[in-house]
């Protein structure tokens, strides 16, 4: 099959434009994707400047996606002097896995000239994925105790290094997943604190001065063609799933939205498009209601949290004490 743009032999279909491309207007319609949302949800402020930049600190875990976000923005904004951006590892110690994926991270930061930094859960916070996952001390599945811990580093140290936005490699699988797990929970304040969290524009969103805003340049690519970018564009990317990864919840989502996006092609891109209004007009009713909501320092670590004691120091605690 030719490619719709040239006589070259395509290398994808995309099932829900019709779309076929070849290897180059394959990676260019990926580039144009990322930098229209870039543009769209106004993530440079006009008043950026070679003076005063922007600091984009970039979660770079070495998997398909951060490596592809990082290398887009690179080839984007590396020679624009209005932003400066720092690469941010998290190592959560798990064997073998995340020591492979951090060597992928050495070499694209060092091949992009970029920054990078590596921040460890065993330095900062004593324990490791492995470690964890076998005590279970709160029996839960693996993945939500690194959730809240990751999650944690990155704001923490994206604070730390002065970021005025902590950017992350969730592509258009992920966002939308997401988007129909509140759906099936009925969690409509979740839906609200979603926009203004992450997938709300810069110009829509409720300004939280607590929590460096977060923002997914990705998200309106599809997983399949954000690894086949990376192998196309031979990024040195880990792709090899944790060995602790237990959503129960999301796999079967996942599988859910694989039969429907095969059998209905755009059925992600509708979810999405559907969800983002629905979540901005669910932030003009619960907004207000976040203002009674008292926001302390944890009185263990200093992060900025609604209870005594954050929900990390919780569970690192609980985990200590096995």
């Amino acid at each position: 099959m030719e490619c719709d743009k040239c006589d070259r032999d395509a290398v994808m279909h995309a099932g829900y434009s019709g779309a076929h491309l070849c290897e180059n207007h394959f990676c260019a319609s990926v580039d144009k994707r990322v930098r229209r949302r870039i543009r769209e949800d106004s993530m440079l402020p006009s008043d950026a400047t070679p003076e005063d930049p922007e600091t984009w600190v970039i979660g770079l875990s070495g998997g398909k996606d951060s490596v592809v976000l990082t290398h887009i923005l690179d080839e984007t904004f590396g020679k624009d002097p209005r932003i400066e951006m720092i690469a941010l590892t998290i190592h959560e110690g798990i064997e073998g896995y995340r020591d492979e994926s951090v060597d992928a991270c050495v070499e694209l930061a060092t091949d992009l000239e970029m920054r990078h930094e590596l921040v460890t859960y065993e330095d900062e916070l004593g324990v490791r994925m492995d470690d964890v996952a076998e005590k279970d001390p709160m029996e839960m599945a693996p993945c939500a105790y690194c959730g809240v811990f990751r999650r944690d580093l990155l704001e923490r140290f994206a604070d730390e290094y002065g970021a005025d936005k902590l950017l992350t490699g969730h592509n258009l699988d992920d966002e939308a997943e997401t988007a129909l797990m509140n759906f099936l929970e009925g969690d409509v304040k979740q839906i609200a604190k979603h926009f203004d969290a992450s997938i709300g524009g810069f110009d829509d969103r409720n300004e939280q001065e607590e929590f460096v805003p977060r923002a997914k340049p990705l998200r309106d690519v599809p997983e399949k063609e954000v690894a086949l970018y990376a192998h196309l564009k031979d990024l040195p990317a880990h792709i090899t799933e944790c060995p602790h990864a237990s959503e129960a919840f999301r796999g079967e989502i996942q599988e859910l939205m694989l039969e429907l996006e095969e059998d209905h092609p755009g059925t992600r891109h509708s979810i999405m498009a559907g969800y983002e209004e629905l979540a901005q007009l669910a932030t003009e009713r619960y907004r207000g209601d976040e203002e009674g909501v008292e926001l302390n320092e944890c009185e263990r670590c200093g992060s900025t949290t609604a209870r005594d004691v954050c929900r990390k120091c919780k569970l690192v605690e609980a985990i200590e004490a096995v």
